[in-house]
């Protein structure tokens, strides 16, 4: 793998920016037909099962999804290949009612030659998330 592989900046980007709930420092790391499949088919950030698809939409998925929680991205392994990165990610996510939701999967990043993020796509399923209910 290669640190400065342009898959591999760009998914680093996402993360900081993710977890610093900055949407427009992440929402400027995409390509303006940027899909996003977190999870890839049908699920409650992806209804539809096609992804979300271009800024606007990512806009809102950013509001509803990352943007009013606490984030947190663990990295356990990360491979380059062509314009793409593929990470093992481990997302906890704790919402403002104090639920934190867990899931491990992989995740991957494919850029065009400017380096922009055009496809993001997330291998986990509801099934495999962890729910811990807030303490009383």
């Amino acid at each position: 793998m290669t640190e400065d592989h342009p898959a591999m900046i760009a998914a680093r980007g996402s993360w900081k920016a993710a977890q610093a709930g900055d949407k427009e420092a992440w929402l400027d790391l995409m390509a303006d037909d940027v899909l996003v499949e977190d999870p890839i088919g049908v699920a409650p950030t992806n209804p539809s099962g096609k992804g979300v698809a271009g800024k606007e939409e990512l806009g809102a998925f950013f509001d509803a999804n990352i943007g009013p929680n606490d984030l947190k991205i663990d990295v356990r392994d990360s491979r380059t290949a062509g314009m793409e990165s593929a990470h093992h990610l481990t997302l906890t996510t704790k919402f403002p009612n104090g639920v934190t939701a867990r899931v491990s999967g992989i995740f991957t990043y494919r850029v065009n030659e400017a380096g922009k993020l055009t496809n993001l796509r997330g291998f986990w399923e509801m099934a495999d998330m962890a729910i811990e209910q807030a303490e009383a």
